[in-house]
């Protein structure tokens, strides 16, 4: 089983920045993709940026030059830094982790979640 946990969020005023991370941790034999999803009220759940093992990276459109997404292997961790934030980038956010087990199962993994919130 993989444990993620997922914090940095908080309150910060439009055109400022946040760092979200998120860690793994558990009983696995690897950890391969890892993403960011985030969900507003009323909508539906986006992906906002992944990261395969090797380091490569795609983004929603929405933040392509403002989010940087990266990770550690050696401690399961990914990050989200968070620049010229805006009210629209207001969401819970999640972190997932393509998790392989010992003996070979894979399943992705979700956080709890952490709450971002951009004020105008």
């Amino acid at each position: 089983q993989v444990q993620l946990v997922a914090s940095g969020g908080g309150l910060v005023e439009a055109g400022g920045s946040l760092r979200l991370s998120c860690g793994a941790s558990g009983t696995f034999f690897s950890i391969g993709a890892m993403r960011w999803f985030r969900q507003a009220p009323g909508h539906s759940r986006e992906l906002v940026a992944g990261i395969t093992r090797d380091g490569d990276t795609d983004y929603a459109d929405s933040v392509k030059g403002r989010f940087t997404i990266s990770r550690v292997n050696a401690n399961n961790t990914v990050y989200l830094q968070m620049n010229s934030l805006k009210p629209e980038d207001t969401a819970v956010y999640y972190c997932t982790a393509a998790a392989t087990l010992h003996g070979g199962t894979t399943y992705t993994s979700w956080g709890q979640g952490t709450q971002v919130t951009v004020a105008s």
